[in-house]
């Protein structure tokens, strides 16, 4: 679900349907205006902020994807 939703965002954002979970976001076409957008979808829609230097350290779906995964887990349930 989470990988879902962080695909779809980038999908947005770059204006591309398919590519990996593995692709590098530079590679793809992003740049650094694009990844602040994405950094804003993935607070609208999972709650996380995921700081900006995480994104451009590990620049894939599926790190990123870890990352709030991990946040979320941690996080103490009510």
């Amino acid at each position: 679900m989470i990988t879902t939703k962080i695909r779809a965002i980038w999908s947005s954002e770059l204006r591309l349907e398919t590519f990996s979970d593995d692709d590098d976001f530079f590679v793809l076409g992003g740049h650094s205006l694009a990844m602040m957008r994405i950094q804003r979808g993935i607070t609208a829609e999972l709650g996380v902020e995921v700081p900006i230097d995480q994104l451009f350290r590990v620049p894939t779906v599926t790190a990123i994807s870890a990352y709030v995964e991990s946040v979320l887990a941690a996080k103490p349930t009510a």
